[in-house]
């Protein structure tokens, strides 16, 4: 792992409970950040004993307040968020039937509510209070968790807007955040090891470990041309092999394309 390696930088991952954002919680940890991880249920989460662990319903912005107010009181400064909250997963099967692929017109309002409030919202306010936070260092991080939806029709009309959306918060603040020195990324991971996917029970062939992501933030945070990266999508295979360094297994997962999505 050479040249991941951290030295107690002050991340906060977002949505951290479960999934994807779970894994780059704990990777990140084991790396030598000082990691605060957040969520509804983060307390039963299966994190690192060293990662500091903040309930908090993202949809609620005062509890969000606390989340910031706590991390600049006890570290005085945030190096590097990870925005992983989203809230577009809920409730796939309604009264038997798989309601994720019906078309716009038939799709359930809450869903639209869902991925906007627990998911663009989410982020953008987290991005608030972590750009005040980075900017008086001069230097700071956002990575934004977003897919390629946001280029194609995949699933969904709201899935789609959605992503859309992120990515354009991505690129909107990292114009605005550019004179600060604080870089912001969407990124997009491929077919994920997540307890959701592995109870479903499709071939995970070529898949990435939750920890993946967690290995890709430490390389972006460590890259020197981090500033010249900020606004644009991240695929997190392609920067591993970039990068030269492998998932926890020692794989090298394929990364994942517009085409192969």
């Amino acid at each position: 792992m050479t040249g991941l390696e951290l030295s107690g930088e002050t991340i906060l991952v977002a949505g951290a409970s479960r999934g994807v954002g779970r894994g780059a919680a704990a990777e990140l940890s084991r790396l030598g950040g000082t990691v605060y991880a957040t969520g509804r249920s983060i307390e039963g989460a299966d994190l690192p004993p060293d990662v500091i662990r903040l309930a908090c319903d993202h949809t609620h912005d005062a509890a969000v307040a606390v989340v910031f107010e706590r991390i600049g009181s006890e570290r005085g400064g945030l190096d590097i968020l990870v925005n992983s909250v989203w809230g577009g997963y809920e409730r796939m099967m309604e009264d038997g039937e798989f309601t994720w692929p019906r078309p716009f017109w038939d799709q359930p309002i809450w869903r639209w509510d869902a991925m906007m409030d627990a998911g663009v919202r989410a982020a953008f306010v987290a991005s608030q209070r972590a750009a005040r936070l980075m900017i008086p260092a001069g230097r700071g991080l956002i990575v934004n968790l977003s897919y390629w939806a946001a280029q194609k029709h995949l699933g969904n009309a709201i899935y789609g807007v959605a992503k859309a959306a992120t990515d354009k918060l991505t690129s909107d603040t990292a114009t605005e955040l550019l004179p600060h020195g604080v870089a912001v990324v969407s990124l997009y991971p491929g077919l994920v090891r997540t307890e959701t996917v592995l109870a479903s029970g499709i071939d995970v062939t070529g898949s990435e470990s939750p920890e993946l992501t967690g290995r890709v933030v430490a390389a972006l945070w460590r890259a020197p041309e981090l500033m010249e990266r900020s606004g644009e999508v991240v695929v997190a295979a392609r920067l591993a092999r970039e990068k030269g360094f492998t998932d926890i297994d020692g794989a090298s997962p394929p990364p994942l394309t517009l085409s192969d999505a």
